[in-house]
């Protein structure tokens, strides 16, 4: 589960980039608002599955509460999800 978790972490943050430096530029500078439509519901549900699995993997991996915190707040910038991956997962 670990490896799928890295996965989705990647590409929750693709997302989240997608979605900051692509989609919302879009609509606020150009008045195309649908990018934001679909990029943003498709970073929602991985932001949710990200959580999802993060918590699972805190239960069965014994994660410490200021581990699993910062996973979880990584989620929010750009970039996060990265720099949590090589801090916390890269030789995993």
């Amino acid at each position: 589960m670990l490896k799928f978790f890295k996965n989705l972490a990647f590409v929750e943050g693709i997302s989240a980039i997608l979605l900051f430096f692509f989609a919302m530029p879009m609509k606020y500078f150009f008045d195309n608002p649908i990018f934001v439509k679909h990029i943003g519901m498709a970073h929602g549900i991985l932001f949710i599955g990200y959580i999802i699995i993060a918590t699972t993997l805190k239960f069965t991996h014994k994660w410490e509460l200021k581990m699993y915190t910062e996973v979880c707040l990584a989620s929010i910038p750009p970039f996060g999800t990265f720099y949590i991956e090589k801090k916390y997962f890269k030789n995993q």
